[in-house]
């Protein structure tokens, strides 16, 4: 592999974002490429000025929660009074059902947002019911939709919303921007930004064109917000400044597990309210709901080891009453250990209940469609997927995944770490530093970039908790620091040895210098 150039890595990562059609914020698609979303605007604005009532049907998700978050607060800032209705994950279930359209049976609308594309049976209640329904989503459409009065996802045939994947959030914030277009209202749309950044990234979004673009302007705003929910994090957890990477493992973590271990709307109140004082009060349950989240994510990931040997070719475990709200992060994580694809469900007395996670090129619904005879219930996207089985057919449906999986391809099981070339230990500058940065965030069509170094010698090491190191490694006059994450390798001072590793920036009592991640050892 060639030695890079600063200015070949430029024009490399450049690449990426040629086709790109949207760089800045005034390049976004206009909210009448979204079919119906005139239609459903229009409505809300009759109920505006008829003050009807209205309630709003999220998800327990960091997506679904941000999409409730900006459609209600856009209300309470032209005086309208509404219902929230955010489904807890044990008691409701995911989305607009037939009970909660019974216990809103007051209202005369109802907006989903973030779900309801396959709410078919409570859209036919609504019907019945006499209640409007309008329909916010970005999952993938059933063959039949449900009967409403308007649907708003980009992913129906004839929507001509461009070919770029978006979360619930931003569909919600396309709504609401029509709605302010129709009321012929001044309001400003830009404030959302920063709760858009947030769910992009948990809902791990392609990072290229509008999302890119959303998620860049959103962090700026991020840093010079007045919201007491983010006011709350940085002075908890000690941030002067907010990083990308603080969106996907520090925010949408917290926001995350209220849902995950009890209920949503904690984390719908936390981000909605203008209280400081309540949003630190709130921030203290989160993070305990956040322990008690990974303590759990512990136990299970440990429990599903055990389970799994190298033959399988796709992951599928379960247990008796294992804890619906960690299902997909410790299938998240086998599926990042094993690099296969994972499949995580806890068992009830007849049903099994799951979540299953993607790897490289496989899209995880395919998959499940592929073996959907012994499959009640299954949505989601390409790379993530919630699904439900009776208890008999669970051999029956692991047996057809290894089939089907043992005859994909290699490659497409490959992660997309992208070596792009060996990097000169001399390069590794702050100069590097901002270039690497001028191309965040890094993620889903956007990875991070790793480099190839060669013959460094380690010149001392450090343990750091139970199996990380901290490493000063040394070419010639250059040396460098780097971290190693769960490492198994012993390996020997004095001695060189050559790796793969992205670059990042260690930011240490306000000074910046840049620190090399190594994922990968060769052996020497």
């Amino acid at each position: 592999m060639s030695m890079l150039s600063k200015e070949s890595l430029k024009q490399i990562l450049a690449l990426r974002f040629a086709k790109d059609s949207c760089h800045k914020l005034n390049e976004l698609p206009l909210p009448s490429v979204f079919k119906d979303i005139y239609k459903g605007a229009l409505r809300i604005k009759e109920a505006i000025e008829k003050n009807e009532k209205v309630a709003i049907v999220g998800d327990y998700d960091v997506d679904g929660v941000i999409s409730c978050v900006i459609v209600s607060e856009f209300f309470d800032d032209i005086g309208f009074d509404y219902k929230i209705k955010i489904p807890n994950r044990f008691k409701d279930g995911y989305g607009l059902n037939k009970e909660i359209v019974e216990e809103l049976d007051d209202v005369s609308l109802i907006i989903t947002v973030d779900n309801g594309i396959s709410a078919n049976e409570a859209a036919a209640l609504c019907k019945q019911k006499g209640i409007d329904l309008i329909i916010t989503d970005h999952h993938m459409p059933p063959a039949v939709l449900p009967e409403a009065f308007a649907i708003i996802n980009p992913k129906q045939k004839d929507c001509s919303f461009p070919e770029v994947e978006i979360c619930g959030a931003v569909v919600a914030w396309y709504m609401v921007a029509t709605l302010k277009e129709v009321c012929k209202l001044r309001y400003d749309m830009g404030k959302f930004l920063e709760l858009l950044a947030i769910a992009v990234i948990a809902d791990m979004m392609e990072l290229r064109d509008l999302n890119r673009i959303l998620v860049r302007k959103g962090l700026e705003n991020l840093n010079h917000t007045k919201r007491a929910a983010f006011k709350a994090i940085k002075e908890h957890f000690g941030k002067q400044n907010f990083e990308f990477d603080h969106l996907g493992f520090l925010i949408a973590p917290l926001i995350n597990s209220a849902g995950r271990m009890n209920d949503a709307s904690f984390s719908y109140e936390f981000l909605h309210t203008k209280d400081y004082a309540k949003a630190k009060h709130l921030l203290d349950q989160i993070i305990c709901f956040n322990n008690e989240r990974k303590n759990e994510e512990k136990q299970l990931f440990d429990e599903s080891l055990k389970m799994l040997g190298n033959d399988e070719k796709a992951l599928i475990v379960s247990g008796k009453d294992w804890h619906e709200g960690v299902l997909g992060i410790v299938a998240s994580r086998l599926a990042r250990h094993f690099n296969k694809p994972a499949f995580v469900f806890s068992e009830c007395e007849d049903f099994v209940k799951g979540s299953a996670r993607s790897v490289g090129k496989i899209d995880i619904l395919k998959l499940i469609e592929q073996a959907k005879e012994w499959v009640l219930t299954y949505g989601g996207h390409k790379g993530a997927a919630g699904l439900s089985l009776k208890k008999e057919d669970l051999p029956a449906f692991k047996q057809r995944l290894n089939e089907i999986c043992s005859q994909i391809e290699p490659s497409e099981f490959e992660n997309n770490d992208e070596i792009l070339g060996e990097l000169d230990p001399n390069d590794v500058d702050f100069e590097l530093l901002e270039l690497l940065e001028s191309f965040e965030p890094y993620g889903h069509k956007n990875p991070r970039p790793f480099f190839e170094f060669k013959n460094l010698k380690l010149i001392n090491k450090k343990q750091m908790g139970q199996n990380h190191l901290k490493l000063i490694l040394a070419k010639g006059n250059k040396k460098l620091e780097a971290l190693l994450f769960n490492f198994d390798e012993d390996l020997e001072l004095e001695k060189d040895f050559s790796f793969v590793a992205s670059v990042s920036k260690n930011a240490f009592r306000g000074l910046v210098t840049p620190q090399l991640i190594i994922s990968k050892i060769y052996e020497s």
